[in-house]
């Protein structure tokens, strides 16, 4: 019997979107074990808690109908990605392209991980036509100024955001008051 093929796919995921659940549900045709890695990543400044975007993740992936959910999981990870993959034996990194612009920098960190570790391979996954121009700090913005996301992200995620931008709103008012105006 041959080695089980376990792919990595990392983010931060804050939040998830509908074109992170495209290239997740396209993954899954590529690989026997599909490892969501939610990244710490701190320094993104996220809205969601690490423990928030892996609930998240997993309400989404509970919620796929196409049956592979059961060879999906979900885990944090604070270290180098390529540690991580190492550690939970991946073969290989799923990476998402969107654009061009996506290309340049993930061919470098390709290149990086290559050189730390020869054993793991990146796969890129082009995004579907229709999840091209989706990001999730794009959603951000859009949600926090009151804009509707319903066609980026699923109802579940939705819900998650107003709640987060309901509960925000009367810090972020304070700090408006407290902002000088100039003429």
């Amino acid at each position: 019997m041959s080695t089980p093929r376990v792919g990595v796919y990392p983010g931060t995921f804050d939040p998830i979107t509908n074109g992170h659940m495209d290239i997740i549900r396209r993954a899954t045709r590529v690989c026997d074990k599909l490892i969501v890695a939610v990244a710490r990543n701190a320094g993104k400044g996220p809205l969601f808690s690490i423990g928030e975007r892996v609930e998240l993740v997993r309400d989404e992936i509970a919620a796929m109908t196409n049956g592979e959910a059961s060879r999906i999981e979900v885990k944090a990870f604070g270290n180098l990605l390529i540690e991580f993959a190492d550690s939970v034996g991946a073969s290989f990194i799923l990476r998402g392209l969107r654009a061009v612009s996506d290309f340049e920098y993930e061919f470098q960190l390709a290149g990086m991980n290559a050189r730390l570790n020869t054993e793991i391979e990146t796969v890129f996954l082009m995004s579907s036509e229709s999840h091209q121009f989706i990001s999730s700090r794009l959603v951000k913005e859009i949600g926090r100024l009151g804009g509707n996301v319903s066609r980026f992200v699923s109802p579940r995620v939705v819900e998650r955001l107003a709640n987060r931008f309901a509960l925000d709103a009367p810090a972020e008012q304070a700090r408006a008051k407290q902002t000088p105006t100039y003429s």
